[in-house]
């Protein structure tokens, strides 16, 4: 059988009052759980909306009430388990404290969402590239929800972005960086001391000859903060890069183990690899194993994110483990408790692992 959806009407709360046979407002407070309202009236509200099928408007009940308890998301990728990490870490907070998120996501690929917008829908998950243009299209769609507070990757946004922030009046929160001036909160570690570690790290074990693999640059201005930091202590320390493979789009563990290759063939003799992220580190792990190159023995690797996965493998990778919920967590808080303006740096863990 197929449903016309065309011909389908909306479940309106008048209808649920009305087969619950209690009023609209009592139906309003058992959806809310807030407010007085007996045990009995509850089982019969909520069977009431099961039986109908009955979906609250949460757009109506945010512009009805005083103050937004949504908060809007604008991140990156949802590929990369860094970003999802963070959605938990805050996602656990606001829920306790009856807030509601609405995600945008800068990825790859626009995908479905490429379609809807094409068609002028609008999706609650908005798929693009790290775009700093596309961000500012997100946040501003983002804003139309009249959002309490509006979290970010990172410090680099357009002058549009910022200024629309600015004259929202709600709460901004730029996760995953310390190394920049925060617009009003900002949650995370510094990326550049994170490259400083871990050349410093790879250092101490005698590597001299050393190169990088990492994908762009430009667009992942963190990854790019982390790979300043790692040749600035590398020149500190009298040294400098061997060589280097940056490619073109997402990272990716494929991505990972190509540049691997392409490094090797063009600067060969290289003791140790940084890789801008895990995942990358664990495609150049896997180019290793099927080429016979030892790690560390002949070729050591050292990536960042310090992912569950890169610890699970056989040699688990030298990393650097980022506080990825922990930065979600407490930038939760930070909006819930209407905190002033300040930059929290959670830090981050050297592993040693067995790679380097």
């Amino acid at each position: 059988m197929v449903i016309d959806f065309k011909q389908r009407t909306t479940v309106t709360l008048a209808e649920v009052a009305a087969a619950a046979g209690v009023g609209e407002s009592t139906v309003s407070r058992v959806l809310r759980n807030h407010g007085s309202f007996s045990p009995k009236a509850r089982e019969r509200v909520l069977d009431a909306v099961e039986r109908l099928g009955y979906v609250p408007n949460r757009i109506a009940g945010t512009l009805a009430s005083a103050g937004s308890r949504l908060v809007a998301f604008v991140i990156p990728s949802l590929t990369n388990i860094v970003f999802p990490d963070v959605l938990r870490g805050a996602g656990g907070v606001l829920e306790e404290n009856h807030y509601q998120a609405v995600f945008s996501v800068t990825d790859y690929d626009s995908g479905a969402g490429g379609v809807l917008e094409e068609n002028h829908y609008q999706a609650v998950f908005s798929v693009t590239d790290y775009d700093s243009e596309r961000e500012e299209t997100l946040v501003s769609a983002m804003l139309a929800w009249r959002p309490t507070a509006v979290m970010l990757a990172g410090f680099e946004h357009t002058e549009g972005t910022l200024k629309i922030l600015r004259a929202s009046g709600c709460r901004v929160v730029e996760l995953l960086d310390t190394d920049g001036t925060a617009a009003d909160l900002a949650v995370g570690f510094s990326n550049r001391q994170a490259g400083r570690a871990s050349a410093e790290f790879l250092l101490r074990r005698g590597y001299r000859r050393l190169g990088y693999v990492g994908h762009d640059l430009d667009l992942d201005t963190r990854a790019g903060k982390r790979f300043t930091g790692f040749c600035e202590a590398l020149n500190l320390a009298g040294s400098r890069l061997a060589g280097r493979e940056i490619r073109a789009g997402a990272s990716s563990v494929e991505s990972g183990r190509a540049g691997l290759k392409q490094l090797l063939e063009r600067a060969p003799g290289l003791d140790a690899v940084y890789f801008s992220n895990d995942d990358m580190a664990l495609g150049g792990y896997f180019h290793c194993l099927s080429n016979g190159i030892a790690v560390p023995a002949d070729l050591a690797l050292f990536g960042h994110n310090g992912l569950d996965i890169g610890q699970a493998i056989p040699q688990p990778l030298a990393s650097i483990r980022t506080p990825r919920v922990a930065t979600g967590k407490l930038a939760a808080e930070l909006v819930i408790n209407e905190a002033p303006p300040q930059v929290a740096d959670l830090g981050f863990e050297l592993i040693e692992g067995a790679t380097a």
